[in-house]
């Protein structure tokens, strides 16, 4: 094995202790610097990693001669200027869902990398663990046939009851599906391939939600988004899959993902996660809990970022790639507008279905 991939951390917030656990645990794989809008918490992980440099700012980080990639772990409103920044500094871009906000910036940071002969990898990487892995070889292996549907829930009353300060995502840029749905359509297109059209609807049945906890607990904030999603998604293999992303239901026993063929189903576990149980149900028989039979095992937040510094060294496509994140984000933007016009639209992007990870 070469030198492992020199990873320079931008965003230090709450999501970067994942990432910490699995960079910790990997062999390909180093972090060299961070660097975070508010220091005390660069300084937080500098103190957990030792050896590691605090810079002060995303442009310092990227120009560090020990940093060859740079995590991105910023909101969403700027993961493009940040992505552009270490574009241009010469160094990969591997970051949170989503891509980018709009589609636009989603380009602009496609275009760069291929300009500079660099790579961008983006979450989720849930979809290489062994939950969804197996399921996909269930399915490449024809064990329920030629699949003709699927279904897709996501269902909670809300965020506003945990979350301390929850507007972000009741206001444009948020909701159910653009904050879920990528977990959740990434999986799809693993299972089914790409989305060739939508059908969409939402609704928004409350103007205002009341904070829960923590000590704004009690205040009422206005709500901007639609805040229940429902639409047909019609993959180019034929396969039609109904989703539902939603902030407005109590409770519900639904399935996280079913995909059914036309020799069998498939229970597909949360795409929230890494692993989880796979069941079978042939035509005839009953559900058989599948063995584990690919993915990577152990998998954690940044595994993608390890499989893309793999992907780096033997010269082969990396899996979770800015070409599928774009995919869905136009998917789950023209779902919405679907929603919006009242009638299905074109999905215009399509991408490859990425390789499968073998066990």
């Amino acid at each position: 094995m070469g030198e492992p991939l020199r990873i320079g951390m931008v965003g230090a917030g709450k999501i970067s202790g994942a990432y910490l656990d699995t960079l910790e645990r990997l062999d390909n794989v180093v972090l060299t610097a961070v660097t975070d809008l508010d220091p005390a918490r660069a300084q937080a992980v500098a103190d957990r990693v030792p050896g590691i440099a605090v810079s002060g700012s995303v442009a310092e980080l990227a120009a560090r001669p020990d940093v060859d990639a740079v995590l991105n772990l910023t909101i969403p409103a700027v993961h493009a200027e940040v992505a552009l920044t270490a574009l241009a500094a010469g160094r990969h871009v591997y970051g949170e869902k989503p891509l980018a906000a709009t589609l636009t910036e989603a380009d602009a940071m496609l275009a760069a990398a291929e300009a500079m002969g660099l790579r961008i990898g983006c979450a989720p990487d849930t979809v290489l663990g062994t939950g969804i892995q197996t399921a996909r070889r269930a399915v490449d292996d024809g064990l329920i046939g030629t699949p003709v549907a699927a279904t897709a829930f996501m269902t909670t009353p809300g965020h506003e009851r945990w979350h301390p300060d929850p507007e972000f995502y009741y206001r444009p840029g948020g909701g159910p599906l653009l904050d879920m749905g990528p977990y959740y359509l990434s999986a799809l297109v693993h299972l089914l391939g790409p989305v060739a059209r939508v059908t969409g609807a939402a609704s928004r049945p409350r103007a205002e939600r009341e904070i829960g906890s923590g000590p704004r607990a009690g205040e009422r904030f206005a709500v901007e988004v639609d805040t229940h999603v429902t639409g047909v998604l019609h993959h180019t293999n034929g396969a039609l899959t109904t989703l539902v992303m939603s902030f407005d239901i109590h409770g519900a026993r639904l399935p996280n993902i079913e995909v059914h063929g036309t020799g069998g189903s498939l229970s597909v576990p949360d795409p929230n996660g890494f692993d989880g149980p796979v069941a079978l149900h042939r035509d005839g028989g009953d559900w058989e809990t599948l063995p584990v039979s690919a993915g990577y095992a152990g998998a954690g937040r940044g595994t993608g970022l390890a499989d893309l510094a793999e992907a780096l060294a033997t010269g082969r496509p990396h899996r979770a790639s800015a070409e599928l994140s774009r995919h869905v984000l136009d998917i789950m933007l023209t779902l919405l507008a679907s929603a919006r016009e009242g009638r299905a639209l074109p999905v215009e992007s399509t991408c490859a279905r990425p390789e499968p990870v073998s066990g």
